[in-house]
């Protein structure tokens, strides 16, 4: 299946449940994207407005990947730095693909898109991101270029006894 990746694309109802409906699927099936299995879209939807409001107020940019019917299979927000010293390099947060597009390719392409995307900003460098220990995630983004560049144990609660370390990578941008 061919995923087409816009930067900005207008939010309408459709991509907005789309959002929420991938992130729901995301969570269910384990992602590590803010929050632990089982999840409702209600329970996503404020994060989700969280997100979209930043938007509306061009402190973030969205990369959306879609099929040709026009369903959301991947996401990833890229966060602006307000900080006059920290300008010239952006956060991701909330990177998703569907389930049903695990081992696919697809994860690579959204990350691509990122980059690309990110090239297109004015000024900037590099990009920031953190993801959850003791998932592999961080593999997947060393082999798209990304550098572990810091780490802090137990940062994240996943459940009573379930610490996960908190992994920062960057990818330096050319």
């Amino acid at each position: 299946m061919s995923v087409r990746f816009d930067l900005d694309p207008s939010v309408t109802p459709e991509l907005r449940d789309g959002i929420c409906a991938l992130w729901t699927d995301v969570s269910n099936a384990g992602g590590a994207v803010g929050f632990v299995p089982p999840v409702t879209p209600e329970d996503v939807r404020p994060d989700l407005l969280g997100h979209l409001a930043a938007m509306a107020e061009g402190r973030e940019r969205l990369v959306v990947g879609r099929d040709a019917a026009g369903r959301v299979l991947a996401t990833a927000f890229l966060n602006l730095n307000s900080h006059r010293l920290m300008r010239h390099w952006l956060w991701v947060y909330t990177v998703m693909v569907h389930p049903s597009e695990q081992g696919r390719g697809t994860g690579r392409a959204l990350m691509t898109a990122v980059a690309d995307a990110a090239r297109t900003l004015d000024g900037i460098t590099g990009i920031r991101l953190t993801c959850r220990g003791g998932t592999g995630i961080s593999r997947f983004y060393t082999a798209c270029g990304y550098k572990e560049v810091g780490r802090v144990p137990g940062a994240i609660k996943v459940a009573d006894g379930d610490l996960r370390d908190d992994v920062t990578m960057w990818l330096e941008l050319h």
